[in-house]
């Protein structure tokens, strides 16, 4: 997710300030080399079409006729572009708020205080901040839906300080428990979906709840410290974003951003190579944890960091479990974690690194799924691999070990996921963040929500990010969605075949590859997409996070919104438009499939309780008018 950090700067434009990468070619050297690569890549540069890339050897789904011709699957009409501060949906639906930041999910807790965002004992009672990724669970009976609260907005969150400046530790402590993940019960009412404020299966875990390290990193020397000196306990789970579900009923929660919340009181202090590769400074992004927390003072304890970055598995049938830090699965920006059983019952974890330039892994467990068995390692004995895409619509899956790495050691290869990467060549994507994969067809899809360095300059690790594959624009503002086929119809095969389901753009003020495929045009244009979540009838839900000025290069595109798409025609009809200022993002269905749950995160006031209140990230329930389900 490109959130709002709390400079006031997109993630993008901290990085860039921060760590600007050198150029390494102009683009007209880039379009140089792109018209001389095989497949449609020459085709869009040389022909500036986006109907180019529909001709011979083209490596965009076939979506051309099928897509304009096919009978639709889309129970509903679409809905135009909006860019006020409300939700929109189609015509025969409705919706209304489940839960908002600061709402009690234990009983005899108060609601927010809009006047000082209430206190950190408060916070730890409440529904958090930012809400994302999100799974509902049915335990005993009971529906549970666990979700993930990303990051916090100072300014909002801490509406009594001055720019939103953290004052004393109380202020730290505040910020850490608004973020994390919440676990909580639903109910269904005559007035609708309702939290049961009661329920024993209520949690909130923050950035101070015990967790439990497991996997090859466990016990390392880089994830020792000072409190911790065996390496397998931490404290909390930071920057928490896409989620997962296992087959055997746990959550995994991701951890992203998580750079940010380092920094350093030495400014002398000089971070290490391996530091920077994930972004970790002296100056973190101003929530200032390091000058009243000394867990994150990289001068004071160095590794620490090393503990986050990963996939932390949560039981949320057992309030009273330890949540585990799977390190088996790589440590970096995770965006989700999308779960999938291959053929001959092994599980297999896809993963994306939301970051310029970085890769798409995939984890494949070397003991088997059997419902009701123990699942104890399944998630810690496997191997990890990145993604390699050909530019003639083949690709390969890359084991990360000692020998393809030079040596590297399991737990090196875990903790530095990105440099191992790095080593073996793997594709320089642009920002993979939610993999969705399909319940009905052996498929996966990656949203590459935009990449403006493109061509024109290297990544964190210095790898060039070239024009070509599945990136196949300079300067990549608007993002496009990957989608692969494994081989033998085998998500364990090392070997897949790609294409591009979608490429977002702008037809109204853009021409050629900038326009977008041919699936898109100036009635369900978007830009930036983050999540994908399939619903069990096959359709994929895309959410957006991009730019919603509707100025310029995005005139037009309005909100940040949630279309659905069809995989079998490439159709794609806008469902959601959601409030100004927000990023739409998380998605989950009640049991019976007759009512949707969406995350709303950082809307900008007034939404959702009018003016002169705090604007509050929320999850919305959306119901068919009639009854029917909605996916």
């Amino acid at each position: 997710m490109d959130q709002h950090t709390p400079r006031e700067l997109s993630f993008d434009e901290w990085d860039e300030a921060n760590y600007p990468r050198p150029a390494v070619t102009d683009f007209d050297r880039v379009v140089e080399k792109a018209i001389s690569r095989r497949g449609f890549l020459g085709g869009v540069v040389v022909f500036g079409s986006a109907a180019a890339c529909m001709g011979a050897g083209s490596l965009l789904a076939p979506v051309g006729a099928r897509a304009m011709s096919g009978t639709s699957r889309f129970a509903f009409e679409p809905v135009p572009a909006a860019t006020d501060h409300t939700v929109h949906v189609p015509q025969g639906y409705s919706w209304r708020p489940l839960v908002r930041w600061g709402e009690p999910l234990f009983a005899g807790v108060a609601d927010l205080d809009h006047a000082t965002g209430s206190d950190a004992a408060h916070a730890e009672r409440a529904f958090g901040e930012n809400t994302d990724g999100m799974e509902l669970f049915v335990i005993g009976g009971r529906q549970v839906i666990a979700v993930n609260h990303e990051y916090a907005n100072r300014k909002v969150n801490l509406p009594n300080r001055q720019d939103g400046v953290p004052a004393n530790a109380g202020d730290v402590l505040k910020l850490q428990n608004v973020q994390g993940v919440a676990v909580f019960e639903i109910a269904e009412g005559a007035d609708g979906w309702s939290v049961v404020t009661d329920s024993p299966l209520n949690r909130r875990i923050t950035h101070n709840t015990p967790m439990r390290i497991a996997g090859p990193a466990a016990g390392h020397d880089l994830m020792r410290t000072a409190a911790d000196p065996d390496g397998v306990k931490a404290l909390g789970t930071l920057n928490n974003c896409g989620s997962g579900k296992t087959p055997w009923g746990t959550y995994l929660t991701c951890e992203e951003n998580f750079n940010g919340y380092f920094g350093s009181t030495d400014a002398a202090f000089q971070p290490t190579g391996e530091m920077t590769r994930y972004g970790i400074g002296n100056d973190g992004w101003g929530y200032d944890y390091h000058k009243f927390d000394a867990r994150f003072d990289i001068s004071k304890n160095p590794t620490e960091p090393n503990r986050h970055g990963w996939v932390v598995e949560i039981d949320p049938s057992d309030p009273g479990s330890v949540p585990v830090k799977r390190t088996a699965l790589g440590r970096f920006k995770h965006e989700n974690a999308a779960v999938v059983i291959a053929r001959d019952g092994r599980v297999v974890v896809y993963m994306g690194d939301d970051e310029r330039g970085e890769f798409i892994y995939r984890y494949v467990s070397n003991g088997v799924h059997v419902p009701g068995g123990d699942t104890s390692a399944l998630l810690d004995e496997g191997k990890l691999y990145a993604a390699k895409f050909l530019d003639d619509g083949s690709g390969q899956w890359i084991e990360l070990n000692g020998e393809t790495t030079g040596g590297m050691s399991p737990a090196e290869i875990a903790i530095h996921s990105r440099i191992a990467a790095s080593k073996v060549g793997a594709t320089t994507m642009d920002r993979p963040e939610w993999v969705a994969v399909n319940p009905v067809a052996i498929e996966a899809y990656c949203c590459l929500t935009n990449n403006t360095r493109r061509g024109v300059k290297t990544n964190a690790g210095g790898d060039e990010m070239p024009v070509g594959g599945p990136n196949p624009r300079a300067e990549n503002q608007y993002g496009q969605i990957v989608r692969w086929y494994p081989a033998n119809d085998d998500h364990a095969d090392p070997a897949f075949t790609w294409d591009l389901f979608v490429m977002a753009g702008n037809p109204k003020v853009k021409e050629g590859p900038y326009a977008g495929s041919s699936n898109i045009n100036e009635g369900n244009m978007f830009n930036s997409p983050d999540a994908a979540v399939f619903d069990s009838t096959g359709l994929l839900w895309i959410q957006t996070d991009g730019e919603d000025s509707n100025e310029g290069d995005f005139a037009g595109q309005g909100n940040n919104q949630m279309l659905a798409g069809d995989p079998a025609t490439g159709r794609i009809e806008r469902f959601l438009t959601g409030p100004l200022g927000c990023e739409v993002t998380g998605l989950c269905w009640s049991a019976d499939r007759r009512t949707m749950f969406v995350g709303i995160q950082h809307p900008a006031a007034p939404f959702p309780d009018g003016e002169g209140r705090l604007p509050r990230s929320a999850i919305i329930a959306i119901r068919r008018d009639d009854g029917a389900p909605v996916g």
